[in-house]
């Protein structure tokens, strides 16, 4: 019997050891925001972030996957709120729903071109990656524009969330843009 507990014992620990993610290098991510357009926004969005980041790179693609979790969340946040919206804000808030999806999905294309880097194609890569990230900036900043002549708690709770995702979004670009091989 106390040969069966031990056995259970050891089998517990390896499957709880195995199945706690890692969490990131705190001086990593200290190091790695310390120059970034929010470092304080950077370095707790990716002290929070649960999952393996050693690297500068595992530190980029940690950083997308944090900017493609805020983007999602404010889409389903948009959408809801087209549901009680008025007429003059339904109209921005349509355009700016599209504008966050475009965002994710060109968040998403960054992932998968992080998760590739290959040494003979890392600077078309990088490049592509780049550009997806600023177009995504952009959507952002189009979206806050659409709310420019609108007033009231809609414009505000748009602005806090589209800001938000702007800094993680901004954030991961100047990671990404730390990246010098594969």
């Amino acid at each position: 019997m106390a040969t069966f507990a031990a056995l259970f014992l050891i089998l517990y620990t390896l499957s709880v050891a195995t199945t706690v993610e890692p969490s990131p290098s705190p001086d990593l991510v200290r190091s790695s925001c310390l120059h970034a357009t929010f470092p304080k926004v950077c370095v707790t969005s990716l002290t929070l972030y649960k999952g393996p980041v050693t690297t500068p790179r595992e530190v980029a693609q940690a950083a997308i996957k944090v900017s493609i979790s805020r983007a999602s969340k404010a889409s389903d946040f948009l959408s809801a709120l087209q549901k009680e919206a008025n007429k003059r804000e339904i109209g921005a808030v349509k355009d700016c729903a599209s504008q966050i999806s475009d965002s994710v999905d060109d968040l998403r294309k960054t992932l998968g071109e992080l998760k590739q880097l290959r040494r003979g194609t890392f600077r078309w890569q990088m490049s592509n990656a780049e550009t997806w990230v600023s177009a995504a900036l952009t959507n952002e900043d189009t979206c806050l524009d659409g709310f420019k002549e609108i007033e009231g708690r809609v414009r505000s709770d748009v602005k806090k969330k589209i800001t938000n995702v702007a800094k993680v979004t901004s954030n991961a670009l100047y990671l990404i843009n730390r990246l010098d091989h594969p």
